[in-house]
């Protein structure tokens, strides 16, 4: 793995750039007009010898990302997201050589006026997102079973620096719990759910969500925006998987809650194949009872917009209900 950082150049992030690394709205700004930070990717890439000639800018993502030909992706991140950077590199790193399913490999890392970045080798494939919905239910019970079990072959790869990723899992939770309710009135979760939901929290901090189990890789993101899939004789399977920006170490159920709520759709085929190939048989009421918990706690919890079930708001009276409803089996 290259990690040669490219010689100084006069492409600079100038005083604008400056401006975005410490304000979002500002970097927002700066990476919706790229005509004003692409000439200091494409010159980090020069940098490194690698052919600029055919860029492509991805405006989909958090941080700028561009598609140097049909090999490689340069990614840069903004100082205030370095977080991300760190997350990202660490998991590929410790993941290299780790999984069957291909995921980016590091050609070279550095950083520019602080901005670091990853120049990443390019996966095949077609994006989750884009042949997910067309998909057959039993093609889609495939790739969920495919999903779960690469889930699992993530979590037993051993942690190495990435146990010292910040917050740590106790803390994360601690700090989800206490926000929890005040975050889910703001984003308008419906008062019936709302009435369990500190009976639900004071389960999981006596126990229900365990604060000191061995702790596993979380990308906290298994959703088909961050996979790739293909088609052979007529079956689609999993062929890539990407964005490693918000991994964290912690329990491991808490990576079954993407593929729950954005695929599986409440569907007992689907839970079946997600949780089975994860490596648990049919799920219990604790299991489900803790997976409830999780997805209001995840970091990016928002029910109203994440449960991809028709009517759900309807079809249960309560958070005990709504957790039968997700996980149905």
């Amino acid at each position: 793995m290259e990690q040669t950082l490219p010689p100084d150049s006069s492409a600079s992030w100038g005083a604008w750039g400056a401006s975005a690394s410490t304000s979002l709205e500002a970097y927002r700004a700066l990476r919706a007009d790229r005509a004003r930070w692409l000439p200091v990717a494409l010159d980090i890439a020069r940098g490194h010898g690698l052919d600029i000639s055919s860029p492509h800018v991805f405006s989909t993502g958090t941080n700028l990302v561009v598609g140097l030909g049909e090999r490689l992706i340069l990614k840069i991140f903004p100082p205030q997201l370095r977080a991300q950077f760190v997350s990202e590199s660490g998991s590929l790193t410790q993941l290299a050589g780790r999984l069957s399913l291909p995921i980016p490999e590091i050609v070279a890392e550095g950083a520019r006026d602080g901005w670091p970045y990853l120049v990443i080798t390019r996966l095949t494939g077609t994006l989750g997102s884009e042949v997910w919905p067309s998909l057959p239910e039993d093609q889609k019970e495939r790739v969920l079973r495919q999903i779960g079990e690469t889930i699992a072959s993530v979590q037993r790869a051993p942690l190495g620096p990435l146990a010292s990723i910040e917050p740590r899992w106790d803390a994360f939770m601690r700090q989800q719990m206490q926000g929890c309710r005040a975050r889910h009135e703001r984003l308008g979760l419906a008062p019936k759910f709302l009435v369990g939901l500190d009976d639900l929290l004071r389960e999981a901090a006596a126990g229900l969500i365990p604060m000191d189990a061995p702790p596993v890789i979380l990308t906290g993101e298994y959703i088909p925006e961050n996979f790739l899939l293909a088609c052979d004789d007529g079956e689609w399977s999993l062929k890539g998987l990407f964005d490693f920006g918000d991994v964290r170490a912690g329990f491991r159920d808490y990576d079954l809650l993407g593929a729950s709520a954005f695929m599986a759709a409440g569907r007992p085929g689907r839970v079946r194949n997600l949780l089975e190939g994860f490596g648990y048989a049919k799920p219990d009421f604790t299991l489900k009872r803790r997976l409830m918990a999780l997805m209001l706690l995840h970091q990016a919890s928002d029910l109203n917009s994440h449960i991809c079930i028709a009517g759900w708001q309807e079809k249960a009276n309560d958070l005990v209900e709504l957790q039968e409803l997700i996980w149905a089996s």
